[in-house]
């Protein structure tokens, strides 16, 4: 191709960024051997690489930039003049190339923004390759994460077989990247696992806490089903954990009449023991709680000092951590003390209590 067919000061490759640019004074050498003219100035400006090789080569006066195609050159020049996009969708591997070589950190930039959305099963081994050897963090972790997600499909395509043939070390390394994927996931199905039910207990904790402090013996749900026949004090005084509430209701009434408590109990009395014997731990008061066998529980800790007591201190601390979790992820601010009860205390249940007082 002669050079006549490349651009000059007068077209709009030069002139759409200033109309007073001089002369040429440099030529960039592409692998077809055609010549680009383009000022060292603006070169130098944008690359220090493109700086160095200009001050090198002062008296030839001819940059070459080969391994691509003459195209992609132009277009790289294009972008150094303009910061275009024209051809940047065609020849998006080479000036991801060329950005990196030379670094110019917007053209580089702008590659990967075009790459990112069109990775496939069957280029993105390669796109792989190329986002080590350009050093792209957030393009390489993107092609992990696609690779992870469609192994089945990669597996088949033309690169992946390269990849095994001739980089092994990099397939290993995919490899590696997959099993720890796993394993974070596992991790982290397991925490929400656990945290959901510590959030069980700290939520059975608060309507325990709730009907042996309000004394409430009936139990409905929040929002009945004629909200017209309910008045707003009886709408004020329903449980805002329905569930959780009722369940409660019936393992106490249980805890309490049970025949096979004196041998020991049933799994129901166990689980209601461990349930005080946590709120135990969670209680920071006292002299005025009026959970029962709270006092107990706390006397015993002291005196006793078994050997779970500190797997009970620290249930107690993940109880109260999943809690301030909570409130902290959906932006809940919790009420004082003194405002969640403010409600008139209603009947006390009077079976839990006398055995309470029985036990004290």
């Amino acid at each position: 191709m002669p050079a006549d067919d490349f651009p000059t000061p007068s077209d709009t490759m030069i002139t759409q960024v200033d109309l007073h640019l001089p002369q040429p004074d440099i030529l960039i050498l592409t692998s077809a051997g055609t010549r680009i003219p383009a000022h060292t100035g603006v070169l130098a400006s944008v690359s220090p690489v493109l700086d160095r090789l200009i001050f090198r080569r002062s008296l030839q006066k001819l940059v070459p930039i080969l391994g691509v195609p003459c195209e992609a050159v132009l277009a790289f020049v294009k972008f150094i003049y303009s910061s275009g996009e024209e051809h940047m969708e065609k020849y998006v591997i080479h000036l991801l190339t060329l950005g990196h070589v030379y670094m110019i950190p917007d053209l580089k930039r702008r590659c990967i923004e075009e790459l990112a959305p069109s990775l496939t099963a069957e280029n993105v081994i390669d796109v792989l390759q190329l986002s080590r050897l350009c050093n792209a963090p957030d393009l390489y972790l993107r092609c992990m994460k696609l690779v992870h997600r469609c192994m089945d499909e990669v597996e088949g395509s033309e690169g992946w077989r390269f990849l095994q043939l001739h980089d092994p070390w990099l397939e290993l390394e995919i490899l590696r990247f997959i099993d720890e994927e796993e394993s974070r996931k596992t991790r982290s199905r397991r925490h929400r696992e656990e945290q959901h039910i510590y959030l069980q207990l700290c939520e059975a904790m608060e309507c325990l806490e709730h009907m042996c402090t309000l004394g409430c013996m009936t139990v409905g749900p929040k929002e009945e089903e004629h909200p017209t026949t309910t008045t707003g004090e009886d709408r004020k005084k329903q449980c805002s954990s329905y569930a959780t509430c009722q369940g409660m209701h019936h393992l106490i009434r249980h805890f309490v009449n049970c025949a096979r408590r004196s041998k020991g109990g049933c799994i129901g009395c166990k689980r209601m023991g461990q349930l005080l014997r946590l709120h135990s731990e969670i209680c920071d008061q006292s002299g005025s709680c009026k959970i029962p066998l709270c006092r107990q529980f706390k006397w015993k800790a002291k005196v006793e000092r078994r050997k779970d007591e500190v797997q009970w201190k620290m249930l107690g601390r993940k109880v109260l951590s999943a809690k301030a979790t909570y409130f902290l992820s959906n932006n809940i601010r919790p009420l004082p003390r003194e405002c969640i009860y403010r409600m008139e205390p209603e009947k006390v249940n009077e079976e839990l209590f006398s055995y309470a007082m029985c036990k004290e």
